[in-house]
């Protein structure tokens, strides 16, 4: 009974029933076989298909399957990279032209292919070092490369970052190599820029434009301009599409450990989401999506944090290499327990304003949250400490687990924490909604993100079983990385959709949302009927019994005891869902 997973999700998982309201189910696991070796790391939806194309870093290739029965997806081929490049990184789609990168040497020029529905290449261009996502605009006129331009280990070789751009608008064909446009930070090396943008790779030798590593992008509702997070760097670049030119970098600024709190130790037993004075978290995005609200455009950030280590240079350093001033640090000696922050990481760049003996501040990795920015980089809101509390209350047993390991509990506590890697923004039944992966901990928050200046939790989907080993196939999804939503207009449902990319796990999970998920089959519990259906209210059974109702949005609406009368009568319109003794449900409609 296919609604029945739906209405266990729904109303099983208490901490979601008193705020949930967006239906929520999955609807398939696609595995690879692959565990912990980067079987899926990048999914693409072709809306003109119903083709799903995922990355498989492990076999360096493309996978491509029929999603039009997104309950047994068809696999159709692959797409080997290696002809063209040793480390595939990305996969986009739009309309039958599908968009690979990758590289063969991480410090020089990789390349952007193309290739048709069915595999076959047709074009190659150039890009930056290390391109590490590539992106259509949503007018399907560019495509952008963001490469990162990360140094070797030994930092003898460090490329600039930089964004490629191609206008595709005559087709793929008939477009030269030489048409790639690339946008670089070198500008930056001779003029001044905002202090607060980290820039100190190598301990501060590199230029700027070597320093700043682009690493995710999000494109403007015109496609005119695209936002581009410099992760290590804390900040987001601003790139106009049609001219090819750096607008502005802004820098993110930090995450106020002393307003919203974190649990900041992986050898303390308890849960311990607590605030600290003059600890600051670096924001640090990964993932980044745009979105309108009112005619005004804004951004959102999954802030997962992220350390120059290196071997020949690594900012990361412990509690126990700073000097405190007792005026500042009153309480600085409790500070180096291993139960308090003697094990969270920081980096040694900041903190120390006046470069004298004494540490001000510390400054951790990542902000643990969410952010929503709008268009001139200014904070608008901040998920703050959410994401840990939530986890705590619905899996304190499992909270901020490995994303490797299901015998891990709080292990990440003293790093990033759950790590909010990818996120995507996306339009259910009139609402926009924010959906941002947890890398380690596993799994997706969902906010409603209507009011910019003040999202609602909406609840968290983990797919993850922490009763078997991780590389269990059975375990379900591990270290998700990268999703993408797909509208319902569009969707092979004709509900909206999500797909989550997992990297450890080796899977791809396909989810259907909406009013009305799941009702387009008939449903009947065995030997038992509800009559009339549709009614204005009164139900009779054929068999006497106890009855639980419940509505669309999993809410228990009535208990029935003893009876072959469901009555409604008091109760709007609409769908219900009625579950007998037995666990069996029946959708009732109520006119």
């Amino acid at each position: 009974m296919k609604y029945l997973s739906l209405f266990a999700l729904i109303v099983g998982l208490g901490f979601q029933a008193f705020s949930q309201t967006l239906p929520f189910a999955k609807l398939h696991t696609r595995t690879t076989g692959i565990f912990d070796d980067g079987g899926a790391e990048v999914v693409a939806f072709d809306n003109n298909n119903n083709y799903v194309y995922t990355t498989n870093k492990s076999l360096n290739r493309i996978e491509v399957y029929d999603y039009t029965d997104v309950r047994k997806p068809r696999f159709m081929h692959y797409i080997d990279i290696s002809p063209y490049a040793s480390h595939v990184t990305s996969v986009d789609v739009y309309l039958e032209q599908v968009a690979v990168v990758g590289y063969t040497n991480a410090q020089s020029s990789g390349k952007l292919m193309f290739f048709d529905e069915k595999g076959v290449a047709t074009g190659q261009f150039p890009t930056g070092a290390m391109p590490d996502m590539v992106s259509f605009s949503p007018n399907g006129t560019w495509v952008l490369v963001a490469n990162e331009g990360a140094p070797s280990d030994d930092y003898v070789f460090d490329p600039i970052g930089s964004v490629s751009i191609l206008n595709i608008s005559n087709g793929v064909a008939n477009t030269p190599p030489s048409a790639v446009q690339f946008v670089n930070f070198q500008k930056l090396d001779t003029t001044a820029y905002d202090s607060l943008i980290n820039i100190y790779g190598n301990n501060g030798q590199q230029l700027p434009s070597q320093d700043l590593e682009p690493e995710h992008i999000a494109f403007n509702p015109t496609s005119t301009k695209a936002y581009v997070t410099l992760q290590e760097n804390n900040a987001v670049a601003v790139i106009d599409i049609f001219t090819a030119s750096l607008d502005t970098v802004f820098a993110l600024g930090y995450q106020d450990f002393s307003l919203t709190g974190l649990d900041a130790s992986d050898t303390e037993s308890n849960i311990d989401i607590k605030t600290y004075t003059r600890l600051f978290g670096m924001y640090q995005p990964d993932g980044i999506a745009s979105y309108s609200v009112g005619g005004n455009t804004y951004f959102a950030t999954a802030n997962e944090g992220a350390a120059r280590d290196y071997t020949a240079y690594s900012e990361v350093v412990g509690i126990s290499n700073f000097v405190f001033n007792p005026s500042a640090f009153p309480n600085y000696i409790n500070m180096y327990q291993d139960s308090v922050l003697g094990r969270l990481k920081y980096t040694n760049t900041l903190g120390n304003k006046n470069n004298d003996l004494y540490q001000d501040s510390l400054f951790c990795f990542g902000g643990r949250s969410f952010s929503i920015w709008d268009d001139n980089g200014q904070l608008v809101w901040n998920s703050g400490d959410q994401f840990e509390q939530i986890t705590a209350q619905m899996f304190p047993n499992e909270f901020n687990s490995d994303s490797d390991d299901n015998n891990s509990r709080k292990s990440t506590s003293n790093e990033k924490g759950p790590e909010p890697k990818a996120i995507a923004i996306g339009e259910v039944d009139g609402t926009p909604y924010a959906f941002i992966t947890l890398e380690k901990m596993g799994g997706i928050m969902v906010f409603d993100i209507a009011d910019p200046t003040n999202p609602q939790f909406e609840l968290y989907e983990l797919n993850r079983d922490f009763s078997k080993p991780a590389n269990d196939p059975n375990a379900g999804d591990l270290g998700p990385v990268d999703l993408e939503f797909i509208p319902a207009n569009v969707s092979p449902t004709n509900f909206a959709m999500l797909l989550v990319a997992n990297a450890v796990s080796g899977t791809v999970t396909a989810y259907e949302m909406g009013v009305g998920i799941g009702l387009n089959e008939a449903y009947k519990v065995e030997n038992e009927s509800i009559f009339p259906n549709p009614s204005n209210g009164i139900f009779n059974s054929t068999y006497e019994g106890d009855y639980k109702v419940y509505d669309i949005n999993g809410k228990l609406v009535k208990s029935i005891k003893n009876h072959t009368v469901i009555d409604l009568s008091d109760q709007p319109t609409g769908i219900y869902i009625i579950k007998n003794t037995e666990g069996q449900a029946i959708k009732a409609v109520k006119k």
